[in-house]
């Protein structure tokens, strides 16, 4: 393998998440930003982020209610996705030109994306300013999902919802699987007695006409009726 390095460093971690982000200023007018920048930061508490360029029209509302709510879409979202990432909510009512509803959420004030096979409700913890984004650091503090991806023993099953990621500037649907956490050191099942069971050889030495008799007498009452 040979590799150049690039003139300027620059963001090449890829695929990462699009996400549809929902959030509600004080004026009570809900609105959605499409974030690639976003993760997971901490598991206890459960902790995310966003990073929001400041001119974005959904900063100051962040900003000013202290929550938003991250959105996963389905590829049922896609076009949608895009477009609230390329429109401003200073110019077009986002939720109607997608024919998107905004839901109430259990424990903040800004509303899910009721269309949205998975609705994160998040309370900004902190913002710390870094450059062109600041990044505000979340408390997750209710989940919603589309019951229709859980199974009779209360499990979610996120490989059905049909995700795709963003990939320097191309939206991807995810592929196949490749492994589940953990399989490069599970131990592999040991072979059974009945698997390592060897048939015995054929005999090459030839049979006397009488004993064929016999076997093919003894084949026929071994039959069953």
């Amino acid at each position: 393998m040979s590799k150049i390095q690039f003139p300027k460093p620059g963001n090449f971690i890829y695929p990462v998440p699009a996400v549809m982000v929902s959030c509600q200023g004080t004026d009570g007018k809900p609105n959605i930003i499409t974030i690639a920048w976003t993760g997971t930061i901490c598991s206890d508490p459960p902790m995310a982020y966003i990073s929001v360029r400041k001119e974005r029209h959904s900063y100051e509302m962040i900003k000013e209610s202290g929550c938003f709510v991250i959105n996963l879409p389905d590829k049922a979202l896609a076009h949608a996705c895009d477009y609230c990432g390329c429109t401003s909510g200073r110019k077009v009512d986002k939720f109607k030109e997608c024919h998107l509803t905004p839901a109430k959420s259990s424990v903040i004030s800004a509303p899910m994306i009721e269309e949205a096979p998975v609705s994160i409700e998040c309370k900004v913890t902190q913002i710390i300013p870094l450059g062109t984004h600041d990044m505000f650091l979340a408390e997750v503090v209710a989940v919603h999902v589309d019951e229709k991806y859980m199974d009779e023993k209360n499990a979610f099953h996120m490989d059905d919802i049909g995700m795709f990621a963003y990939e320097h500037g191309t939206y991807r649907e995810l592929g196949a699987k490749l492994g589940t956490f953990g399989y490069s050191v599970r131990k592999k099942p040991t072979a059974s007695k009945s698997s390592s069971f060897k048939k015995p050889k054929k005999s090459t030495t030839p049979v006397s006409k009488s004993k064929k008799r016999t076997s093919s007498f003894r084949n026929k009452k071994s039959r069953p009726l």
